[in-house]
């Protein structure tokens, strides 16, 4: 169940290494709803046992904590003006 899980994370980690630097900072800016949306997705998507809903509510929690941790390290993109975070990348 928590390998599962730990699989759907990385994939969902893998897609937004790809994302450019601008898009993924813009999409930051939204780290709730990003947190929401992906976790309900991957519950509808692995809804039907309970291996599947709990794999799927650890991957979500587990994106909920890296898309909170990567705005704290590499900030946001806010109407255009970037706020840095720990790390500053340039855009």
């Amino acid at each position: 169940m928590f390998t599962t899980g730990l699989a759907i994370f990385l994939s969902l980690v893998f897609v937004f290494i790809k994302l450019p630097k601008r898009v993924l900072l813009r999409s930051l800016r939204y780290d709730l709803v990003l947190d929401v949306a992906v976790t309900l997705l991957v519950l509808f998507i692995h809804w039907g046992s309970f291996e599947g809903v709990m794999a799927a509510t650890f991957a979500g929690l587990m994106t909920s904590v890296a898309t909170t941790a990567a705005k704290r390290l590499f900030g946001h993109i806010k109407d255009g003006l970037y706020f840095p975070g720990l790390i500053r990348l340039s855009v």
